[in-house]
């Protein structure tokens, strides 16, 4: 092999990086040292100046304070209500709560971009919760689908035990399933293992309490909801919204396999419709696989991407004259088996040279890995989004129009706790093989075609590099040969599985889980399955089921459930180690042992024993977790003005198509998800002569409205608000109203958080 040389830029880089991590994993270890003093305790006390709700507003108004978190909470079961058992179908309810959490000051989760921290909002992030239960009430289910990266063990855990606290044995980590739809402009921040804490730049207690509690409060408005429905089901294909975005690593699979589908990507929707016993709609699930990453990583604004634009679409269509995030129809299109499957269907270019770079590699002859990206169908990334979003919207629509085909039978559940970094695989009677400790590959710094790595990466790396092995060895340690070993031919760059401070930096224990609702199963996938790992899984599935006499069972995989733990590729495809591979953190073999333990779910429900299986080792619950890195500040506003001040008005009059764009004196949004007097940024008002008064026609859930922080120094800070005003505007008098909360503290008293609003003057929309 000949020398290999550096550049002097490249020099210069390599230098940078050695010292910013050896600054970081100082930091780090002394914000471990110290991390008992702000997020992870008590929030600070609040005070409110103003909650007043705005004037012809629907905003339904939420707790006003937050909780630290604790594993340790008494039983205070609250009383089922009597339910109507005489007739054919499910009692059914449906929730939706908010579950944003903070849109500054913290790193967006899925990209794992350094600097791609939240500053402002496009949409409200939701969880979306579905209770279903048996006439009798004797056997229920709860499936949630949460606008978010994935979701995290930390956070299932603290669910459950809030639920357990509330309703006692009712709701189970068998019989609760909590999905992310993988938004990649969602905030991190809520995780527990060190990898995913780096990645977030640290824990914060404001988000993760943000969260869980939307997502409790979601099945609480399910459970309240339910009444006698019927489910229905229906299949169907959606084309035009996918790619895979590893076409070489999907080729090693056997032909034969490959030769029995029409497409390296599942382009089968599954829907679920929910209507009560008079026909009237409820709610729907769809299942999809799809990367969420329309959104790419140069975005600011939190939102849902484009399956939360999708779910905008069908809920506003059915909860027609609510604000969007409100009404009582609730619709979620959750993830499934989209680990290898892109959104940014125009396929990866060199953006230097527009040529293509659909290699093995995905380099570009000038840039290397860095300039290959993947585009998506519009113009921009936000009308991509809307393009996708409104394709998934449109397939979903046309199924859940049509389906005909009722849910029957029983509701049964099955959940263990495994841990996967030993796990003896069978292969067939004479040949057994073994997960591995976590380890992540060259080709995970590379990152995909919907985001680069740094450093210049490439997939397909199966060589390790000395020059990054000694740094790695220097700052980290070196791995064992056995975790060497064991992950062939993935080259080990972090054995994450051999580091434990300042806590393990992935998860040991995992959950498996499969729920059934008559002849549909919900497999709870704690990850990204490529493709044809998806495929394989779900034919062992129903092979089970049908084994033990459960015939034509419809598998729907759902994915990013319960805890991360990145990719599952197939055996064949670990080989070539693209991304995907390099982030199958189990080894070679994760693939057989999620078939053979989910085989053991299916047939303990199948056989009606799945009081016998054992629930395995517990997971932890760490606490004193890192605190973030970007610290609480005093918000301030410039001398002689006051928060809420507009600083750059509005015209007096716009046409439909144009942008009104008005910005205020701000305060740091993080403080909204601290005091929730305000449930939104803005609103956008018109006048109603009829009445006299003002009626909110617009909030911050809106895909017409924009809400961007500009940080200053020293607590200075501006917020500007943008209405893109749709073409079915009516006209008329409108005005917009901006809502914060800023951080104060007087010295020696402790800091407290003050709710503040502002509104514009009046402007007039024509239409021509």
């Amino acid at each position: 092999m000949a020398k290999r040389t550096f550049s002097t830029l490249e020099t210069l880089l390599i230098f940078l990086l050695v010292m910013m991590t050896a600054i970081t994993v100082a930091l780090l270890s002394l914000l471990f040292i110290t991390s008992g003093t702000i997020e992870n305790h008590k929030g600070n006390p609040q005070a409110t100046q103003s909650s007043t709700t705005p004037q012809g507003s629907t905003v339904t108004q939420g707790p006003t304070t937050t909780t630290t978190t604790t594993r340790v909470s008494p039983v205070t079961t609250t009383p089922e209500p009597p339910l109507f058992q005489n007739f054919s179908g499910y009692h059914i309810g449906v929730g939706r709560a908010d579950c944003t959490g903070q849109v500054a000051d913290i790193n967006m989760m899925g990209y794992g971009k350094s600097g791609q921290n939240a500053r402002g909002l496009l949409t409200r992030l939701y969880s979306r919760a579905f209770v279903l239960a048996e006439p009798d009430g004797s056997h229920r289910m709860a499936f949630v689908s949460i606008d978010i990266g994935m979701v995290s063990q930390r956070m299932r855990l603290e669910v459950l035990n809030r639920l357990k606290s509330k309703y006692g044995s009712l709701y189970r980590r068998d019989n609760v399933i909590l999905s992310g739809t993988h938004t990649h402009s969602a905030p991190a921040g809520y995780f527990q293992y060190t990898v995913f804490v780096i990645a977030s730049e640290g824990f914060s207690n404001r988000t993760f309490d943000y969260m869980v509690t939307g997502i409790v409060k979601s099945i609480e408005i399910a459970h309240r909801n339910m009444k006698p429905g019927k489910v229905f089901i229906n299949k169907g294909n959606v084309d035009g919204a996918q790619l895979n975005r590893s076409p070489s690593s999907y080729l090693q699979n056997p032909q034969s396999e490959r030769a029995r589908y029409s497409s390296n990507t599942d382009k089968e929707m599954v829907v679920l419709k929910m209507v009560d016993l008079n026909g009237d709609d409820l709610g729907l699930i769809s299942w999809f696989a799809i990367h969420p990453v329309s959104m790419n990583n140069s975005n600011h604004l939190v939102n849902s991407d484009n399956m939360g634009y999708a779910a905008y679409l069908f809920e506003q269509e059915k909860n027609k004259g609510h604000l969007p995030g409100q009404g009582p129809f609730v619709a979620a299109f959750a993830s499934s088996n989209l680990g290898d499957v892109s959104s940014n269907i125009r396929g990866p270019r060199c953006i230097n040279t527009g040529e293509s770079c659909d290699n093995a590699n995905s380099t570009c002859p000038i840039g290397g890995s860095t300039t290959c990206v993947a585009m998506g169908p519009g113009q921009d990334m936000l009308d991509s989004t809307q393009i996708i979003g409104r394709i998934l919207y449109q397939g979903a629509k046309v199924l859940y129009a049509s389906a005909s085909q009722e849910v029957t039978g029983p509701v049964a559940s099955a959940h263990q706790w495994v841990n996967m970094t030993n796990v003896t695989v069978s292969l067939n009677s004479t040949h057994t093989v073994k997960t591995c400790k976590p380890a992540l590959g060259y080709s995970f710094a590379a990152g995909t075609i919907d985001g680069a790595g740094s450093f210049n990466f490439s997939q397909g790396t199966t060589v390790a590099d000395p020059f990054w092995e000694n740094i790695r060895d220097q700052i980290l340690g070196r791995p064992s040969d056995e975790i060497k070993e064991c992950h062939k031919p993935k080259p080990v760059l972090v054995h994450t599985g051999e580091l434990s401070k300042p806590h393990p930096w992935h998860p040991d224990i995992v959950d498996v889980q499969i729920i059934t609702l008559g002849s549909l199963a919900i497999i709870a996938i704690p990850g990204e399955l490529t493709t044809m790992s998806g495929r394989r899984l779900r034919e062992a599935i129903k092979a089970e089921f049908a084994t033990y006499g459960m015939q034509n069972m419809t598998i729907v995989l759902s994915g990013l459930c319960n805890v991360y733990t990145h990719y599952v590729t197939t055996y064949e495809e670990y080989q070539v180690q693209r991304y995907e591979a390099a982030s199958t953190i189990y080894g070679p073999h994760t693939l057989s042992a999620y078939i053979q333990l989910f085989r053991v779910l299916a047939k303990a429900i199948a056989t009606d024993t799945v009081a016998n299986l054992s629930s395995g080792p517990e997971p932890p619950f760490f606490k004193d977790l890192i605190i973030p890195l970007i610290p609480n500040i005093v918000d301030r506003a410039p001398l002689g003005k006051n928060f809420g001040d507009v600083l750059q008005p509005l015209n007096p009059k716009y046409r439909v198509g144009e942008v009104a764009e008005i910005t205020f004196v701000g305060a740091n949004p993080k403080n909204s998800a601290e005091n929730r007097t305000h449930q939104t940024f803005l609103t956008v008002e018109k006048y109603e002569d009829t009445s006299g008064t003002w009626q909110a026609v617009h909030n911050d859930a809106s895909w017409e409205t924009r809400f961007y922080w500009h940080k200053g120094l020293m607590g200075h800070s501006n917020a500007t608000i943008q209405w893109h005003i749709p073409d079915t505007a009516h006209p008329g008098i409108y005005r917009i109203r901006y809502f914060g909360h800023n951080r104060k503290q007087d010295f020696l008293k402790p800091p407290v958080i003050l709710a503040f609003e502002s509104t514009s003057s009046a402007f007039e929309v024509v239409t021509t």
